[in-house]
């Protein structure tokens, strides 16, 4: 029997387990499943602690979440082909739930599926190495309670430790002098600590986004984003601004490119992180920005110089949950010979293909359109199916009303992609709800 090895349980690993466990319902004859997870908890990035830098284990902290984050995408945008949340919940909700509520609908699947026992809790990969006269891969995992190495052999290794836990830090002449308090978003935990406060935003995409109005929304007194080339261009409420890149700080004072200068009590770098594997060797590690299509990455997910590799989630995102999904079921039926890979040089010949089509886009309707075909592309090929047709369109409509409002398009309710019925709008308005607990979500 093939071994496996999963590295996470967060949503890759979570699908990536929930395919094999899909397939052995249906009876099917799985290898053996080994999941590796440095937390106590399944979840990934999902779940909420207030440690920064590192954990109980001196290990560094995975987790971004902060409290009071709702989904910034429509719900039904990564519901899972097999599993809607009118299934989980029992009737249908708003379609941008809190994180406890979206966490609660993640980790269901797995509880429900019943695969617990195939994660070891509390431990954390170190080394993969390629064996290549035993065609295997040698694991070497700490359990992290008892400080004890364990070696195992594998067949296949499936990399699913996604790329948004270790911060990309870029730095500015003068900011080793700046009095106040200078954090990445990874380390963003709560954004009524901001409250009174003039805070400086480095970045300009999602975290960035989010941010700027969680921390505007609970009482930072002014907030400024700064960008590098283009700005998001919202229609912000008062109190919060955009300005081009940083020249320099002098003290509290920042000096813009533009000229413009501006006094602040705090900085937050929303910069991005790092696709970061130091577990890998190098012949085995991907190195990428953050893309829609990295290279060496056959189909987005086999390492094309040893197949028998697997990476889950590495490309830039706009689906998330039905993605890693896809990918984890085509991962799957290529493991159990249902799908035969081709030659390195057909596959080769794919990936430049994307990565072709990937250099044309212009505009974020392009990208989701390429992302959905991607999608489609995968589930030809295996057992799960959702309308991604729908759900592109939903995506196109998110963007839209972002445009319109961007305090008011949490507001807004979608069609679901699995069951097509439409979302019920949340009983007050997201600028003006402080509360994100499920209990007065779902109320």
């Amino acid at each position: 029997m093939s071994r496996i090895a999963i590295v996470g349980a967060g949503p890759c690993g979570l699908s990536q387990m929930r395919a094999f466990s899909s397939a052995q319902a249906n009876g099917a004859d799985i290898p053996e499943i080994v999941c590796f997870e440095k937390q106590n908890d399944w979840g990934g990035l999902w779940n909420y602690s207030w440690r920064t830098g590192t954990d109980e284990y001196g290990e560094t902290c995975h987790g971004s979440m902060y409290k009071y984050l709702w989904s910034n995408g429509p719900k039904e945008c990564l519901e899972f082909g097999d599993y809607s949340f009118e299934e989980h919940f029992g009737r249908s909700i708003p379609s941008f739930p809190p994180r406890e509520t979206l966490r609660n609908y993640i980790t269901g699947r797995a509880e429900l599926a019943g695969f617990r026992d195939w994660v070891k809790f509390g431990h954390v990969v170190r080394d993969v190495n390629y064996i290549k006269d035993a065609n295997q891969f040698l694991v070497r995992a700490v359990d992290l309670l008892n400080q004890k190495d364990a070696e195992e052999l594998f067949d296949y290794v499936v990399v699913a430790n996604g790329h948004f836990s270790v911060p990309n830090l870029p730095t500015f002449t003068g900011i080793d002098n700046f009095p106040g308090r200078v954090i990445h978003g990874h380390d963003f935990r709560d954004a009524a600590e901001f409250q009174g406060q003039r805070l400086l935003i480095v970045g300009a995409s999602y975290s960035a986004e989010d941010i700027a109005l969680q921390s505007k929304k609970y009482g930072a007194t002014s907030v400024t984003c700064s960008y590098r080339t283009t700005p998001m261009g919202f229609d912000w409420p008062d109190g919060i601004e955009e300005l081009p890149l940083i020249d320099h700080f002098d003290g509290e004072t920042a000096h813009f490119s533009n000229g413009a200068k501006r006094d602040f009590d705090s900085i937050i770098l929303c910069t991005g992180y790092l696709h970061h594997f130091p577990f890998l060797t190098e012949e085995l590690r991907l190195i990428t920005t953050n893309r829609l299509y990295p290279g060496k990455l056959y189909k987005g997910i086999f390492w094309t110089d040893n197949p028998k590799l697997v990476y889950l989630g590495m490309q830039d995102q706009y689906y998330t949950f039905s993605m890693f999904d896809v990918q984890a079921w085509y991962a799957r039926d290529v493991v159990m010979g249902r799908i035969e890979l081709p030659s390195y040089s057909e596959m080769q010949s794919d990936i430049d293909n994307w990565q072709q089509r990937e250099e044309s886009l212009t505009n974020p309707s392009e990208d989701i359109d390429f992302q959905t075909d991607y999608c489609k592309d995968l589930s030809t090929r295996v057992d799960y199916s959702l309308d991604w047709d729908l759900a592109a369109q939903n995506f196109k409509d998110w963007e839209h009303h972002k445009e319109e409002s961007i305090i008011g398009y949490r507001d807004k309710a979608f069609r679901s992609p699995v069951t097509h019925a439409h979302a019920p709008t949340h009983h007050t308005a997201w600028w003006e709800e402080m509360n994100d607990s499920t209990e007065i979500f779902l109320s």
